[in-house]
């Protein structure tokens, strides 16, 4: 008696994993085609930044040519460009006019 109950037990575990790892599976190519679907978006829609087109490596390279070296104004907080420090027009302002 005590064995074919333990037969049900391990009979119910094994549906209960089968039933939970499938939703696992199909979970995870959900998330597999979305990123699909995201990607082919992204390629069909036209870079700003690009003139149009979908060079991303060129267009990366650009965006950090253009990156400049800032520094924070003690008495305001406001970050001005480390070559050329601009005034913030308060009195106390260390920066040169």
């Amino acid at each position: 008696m005590f064995l074919a109950s333990f037969e049900k037990l391990f009979l119910l575990a094994g549906i209960i994993a089968v039933v939970w790892y499938g939703f696992r599976f199909v979970s995870v190519l959900e998330r597999v085609r979305a990123r699909g679907r995201q990607a082919q978006q992204q390629a069909r829609r036209p870079s700003p930044s690009a003139g149009g087109g979908t060079a991303n490596a060129r267009s990366t390279s650009t965006n950090v040519a253009n990156v400049e070296e800032t520094i924070r104004c003690r008495v305001c907080g406001a970050f001005v460009p480390a070559r050329q420090p601009l005034r913030c027009g308060r009195g106390d302002c260390p920066f040169p006019a």
